[in-house]
């Protein structure tokens, strides 16, 4: 599901086959950051250290064409453990608003984790830009300029790398970790 408003509020949901905590787990750890990205600007962490509540920050290096190279510094500002993780970038070393005044933009990216049944979770991704400063808002079209689409394509991602996760082969034939976990009948 893609949804906008005519808000500067992004959402982009997907049913995914694993549990809420394997999804999060994975999100909470900015090293897989990378696997998951839908943009292709990610190109890793700066540290290994796994997000653990709000008030935590990490960085990311990132690549943008009309950039080049730069940090983004992500300050975790929603943690519900399983549930909803979320964070507000800011700019970094090597980024062109890095020292300017303002240079926070205000906007955030939200993961929110719904169990569906077993072995199964609603992920919604949103892009949350009704902070940003208006100027900000209209050079990025509030979000939709191309965020729906890389949003789309880092839950699908996402639903890879949990499929990859807890696929195992038997006899030739993939199965979940649902299905893993069934008494044999």
């Amino acid at each position: 599901m893609t949804s906008t408003t005519g808000e500067p509020v992004v959402v982009v949901s997907r049913r995914i086959g694993a549990p809420a905590e394997e999804i999060f787990r994975i999100l909470a750890d900015p090293g897989r950051h990378p696997d998951l990205d839908g943009s292709g600007m990610l190109r890793g962490g700066v540290s290994d250290a796994v997000v653990s509540g709000v008030g935590d920050v990490f960085v990311m290096r990132m690549h943008y064409e009309r950039y080049g190279d730069y940090e983004m510094n992500n300050h975790v500002v929603e943690y519900e453990p399983d549930r909803r993780l979320g964070w507000e970038p800011r700019p970094g070393r090597g980024h062109p608003d890095a020292t300017a005044p303002g240079a926070a933009w205000g906007h955030r990216w939200i993961f929110d984790l719904l169990p569906d049944g077993a072995g199964a979770t609603v992920v919604t991704e949103t892009f949350d830009g009704s902070r940003m400063p208006e100027d900000k808002r209209a050079e990025v079209d509030s979000g939709r300029a191309w965020w729906q689409t890389q949003m789309a394509s880092t839950l699908e991602r996402l639903a890879e790398l949990c499929a990859a996760r807890y696929a195992v082969t038997a006899l030739g034939r993939s199965r979940t970790a649902a299905e893993e976990t069934r008494p044999p009948a």
